[in-house]
């Protein structure tokens, strides 16, 4: 399930989802790169363009002003891949700037409004283009003669840099002869030191300190942003540090941040909204939030506490709602009860207008629900409203979170169509924070985990052929060294182990169990568990499944007890008797339907129908087993298919009174049906030690009925199988 917590991390430049990056003094001002950009868009209303270069070159205008100053070459060719006329225009306006005079460069801005003011006077003072011309303007107005030669001597060593790389361009020429074209996330890469046209503005640093933040894993940051971002370098440093899982340089770096934005000059009272006061209490919450990443659980308490001291000293509510957000994560996270501050923290962010924490808090209810029990459609309504509210504040993060959480809700409830509908909605829904011209933001751990659930579910099904492609587009998108890695890395690890002992490979899926023992202890021990009784060690797996059963008590996992207690309930059969399984799989059953698990509560009803057909009773075993067959047949994997079926035939025999040696009995018709489609399944897995029981009782089935051809193809299916196991095979009724 996508964790809550993984949203809370404060940002400095962002206040409930939103980016808020106003974090420096830096005013705008004129760069040649700028007077490119304004005769970009002079050009786009003087020019006649067509409907296509019109949408191109509009998508590229925000990112052209906000994003870091580039060369005249990278300017021209990116104009290009939008526009060639466009470009061109742009170049030989430069051109006659440049080799002109002055007065042509004061010309051009006492002219640069004349179009837009005349088009549209209102779209001019709202829109971003607008915003941006009276900036420039403005900055430009405010120049002293001599700052305005300076910018003029700039502008003509802007472009005879170029001039001097391409003296071979003909600037009659229309042609496309600007060069290779440059890849887009070019516009990402910021110049080198002697590229760069003066510090960073206050926009262009908002918009690239935005980008590294919701960026994809493992961003390096850039060393010509490092002079001119100061401090925020190191928080920048830790998050990309946090991301690769730097324990030691993420805790460096997020302490550099803080010592560098207390020393920075802020002014302001210490314990006060602004200033060194609002620093420390942040500092002291990202520490927290650090050790809890990593898990040390009393580091993260004390720093929590500072945090929380210092806010209420300073009445900073929404420094305390995020204390509070984290108390509660916190105790979560060490196996706590934390409803009661779940709903505490809900209920006050809601008070304050914090919608972002406020649905925070709600799916961490619903995420705790899920675990205790709670029904499906309460769950869902709960998520419902949260949806709402992203939708109202776009907060496309949580609205990922909603769909993955809605996707391990189902897939935990046992509805895998359900849980496949949401997964698909996930990867197909378009992202409200697009990344580098159109690539949408796919690497959070809500597409992880929606990747995740389904390579498992395209694995139940035995389509391996798709999930290997799922599991590499996963590895490409979450190299291993990234902080969502671990968890393809154990969803392909259990695939391997469950196709493996499909297969009846015991000796390819032990090496495995150390593996998944390194990323999540209990399913390690689960499978080690597996791997002895399958090896026919009971003791040892009886010891383990114990322990395990004790610890998933504790930590309230209840799917885990209750396969722990099936494998227990195995191990019985084949020791002390199908009679002392019974008491633990009448409790299993009963935890499952508390819980609304109706995949594993199916499973359990598989060995009760087995148990009481050891026992004997074969009509009672078939009444269970109509009970489980309709919701495996269409929510269960293929294994769990084909042994439901496999046990119904065994029981159509049983009930039809058959004997190997006897005549025809009617209910042995049914049972030869039922035992086809239970090979079809089989066959889909390469399950041959199953295969091999089937083969045999359809052998037996035909040779009752008088088919003679049936049962010898029958038989010599079974027999190739057995030569090919070369292992003696268990009696055909002794095993589920």
């Amino acid at each position: 399930m996508a964790s809550v917590h993984e949203s809370l991390y404060f940002n400095p430049m962002m206040t409930n989802g939103v980016v808020h990056a106003n974090v420096f003094g830096i005013k705008d001002w004129v760069t040649p790169y700028k007077i490119s950009v304004l005769l970009l868009l002079y050009e786009m209303t003087a020019a006649k363009i067509t409907a296509p270069g019109i949408r191109r070159l509009n998508k590229l205008i925000l990112p052209l002003q906000q994003g870091t100053d580039l060369t005249l070459g990278q300017f021209l060719k990116t104009v290009e891949e939008c526009c060639p006329q466009t470009a061109y225009a742009v170049k030989l306006r430069l051109h006659e700037m440049a080799d002109g005079e002055l007065k042509d460069m004061e010309y051009f801005f006492s002219t640069l409004t004349n179009p837009f003011t005349a088009f549209d006077s209102e779209g001019f003072k709202t829109s971003v283009v607008g915003l941006f011309m009276r900036h420039m303007l403005l900055a430009y107005n405010k120049l002293s003669f001599s700052q305005v030669y300076k910018l003029y001597k700039s502008l003509q060593h802007y472009y005879h840099t170029l001039a001097a790389d391409d003296s071979d361009m003909d600037l009659t020429s229309t042609e496309d002869t600007v060069g290779d074209r440059i890849d887009k996330e070019e516009l990402d890469i910021t110049l080198d030191e002697s590229e760069l046209r003066g510090p960073l503005s206050q926009k262009q640093a908002e918009y690239f300190l935005a980008r590294q933040v919701s960026g994809p894993e493992g961003r390096i940051f850039p060393s010509s942003a490092q002079c001119a971002l100061l401090f925020p370098q190191h928080y920048l440093n830790y998050l990309n540090s946090m991301r690769v899982q730097d324990i030691f340089l993420s805790t460096h770096s997020l302490l550099h941040y803080f010592d560098r934005l207390i020393l920075s000059g802020n002014e302001g009272k210490s314990n006060g909204d602004e200033g060194y006061g609002r620093s420390l209490r942040y500092a002291a919450l990202n520490l927290a939030s650090l050790h809890c990443r990593f898990g040390h659980y009393q580091l993260a308490d004390l720093a929590l506490q500072e945090a929380i001291r210092i806010a209420q000293e300073s009445n900073d509510h929404v420094c305390l709602q995020h204390c509070l957000s984290w108390l509660y994560t916190l105790e979560q996270m060490k196996g706590s009860d934390s409803t009661v501050l779940t709903e505490d923290s809900v209920k006050m962010a809601a008070h304050f207008c914090l919608p972002y924490l406020a649905s925070l808090g709600i799916q961490s209810l619903v995420q705790q629900g899920a675990t205790q029990g709670k029904t499906a459609h309460k769950l869902m309504d709960a998520l419902k409203d949260t949806d709402i509210l992203h939708w109202k504040h776009s907060l496309s993060e949580l609205i990922e979170i909603s769909l993955a959480q809605t996707t391990s809700i189902w897939r935990m409830y046992g509805k895998s169509t359900m849980a496949l509908q949401q997964a698909q909605l996930l990867l197909n829904m378009s992202s409200l924070e697009p990344v580098n011209f159109g690539v949408q933001q796919n690497n959070t751990e809500a597409f992880a985990v929606a990747l995740c659930h389904l390579a498992e579910l395209h694995a139940e099904q035995g389509l391996y052929g798709a999930v290997s492609e799922i599991l590499q587009h996963l590895k490409e998108q979450f190299p291993p060294h990234t902080q969502h890695a671990k968890l393809w890395m154990l969803c392909d690890l259990k695939i391997q182990f469950e196709r493996h002992m499909n297969e009846g490979k015991c000796h390819l899926a032990e090496p495995l169990v150390t593996a998944i023992s390194a990323l999540n202890k209990m399913e390690g021990l689960y499978r080690k568990a597996q791997v002895l009784k399958a090896l026919k060690r009971s003791t040892e797996a009886y010891g383990i499944l114990q322990r395990l059963q004790v610890h998933c008590e504790k930590m309230k996992c209840t799917e885990m007890v209750i396969r722990v207690m099936l494998a227990t309930a195995e191990l019985h059969w084949e020791s002390s008797g199908f009679s002392t399984a019974l008491p633990l799989l009448l409790q299993a059953l009963a935890l499952a339907r508390q819980h609304h698990l109706q995949s594993l509560a199916s499973e359990t009803i598989l060995h009760l129908a087995f148990t009481q057909l050891m026992l004997g009773v074969p009509e009672q075993a078939l009444s269970i087993l109509h009970e489980a067959i309709e919701p495996i047949l269409a929510n269960g994997a293929i294994m769990d298919k084909g042994r439901a079926l496999l046990l119904a035939a065994h029981c159509q025999m049983a009930v039809a009174g058959f004997r190997p040696n006897g005549q025809s009995q009617a209910g042995n018709a049914v049972s030869v049906d039922t035992l086809n489609e239970a090979a079809a399944y089989f066959s889909k897995l390469n399950c041959k030690e199953r295969l091999r029981d089937v083969h045999y009782l359809q052998a037996q089935l035909y040779r009752s009925l008088g088919q003679t051809s049936q049962c010898n193809r029958s038989a010599m299916l079974f027999r190739l199988l057995d030569q090919e196991l070369q292992s003696p095979a268990p009696p055909v009724y002794m095993r589920l």
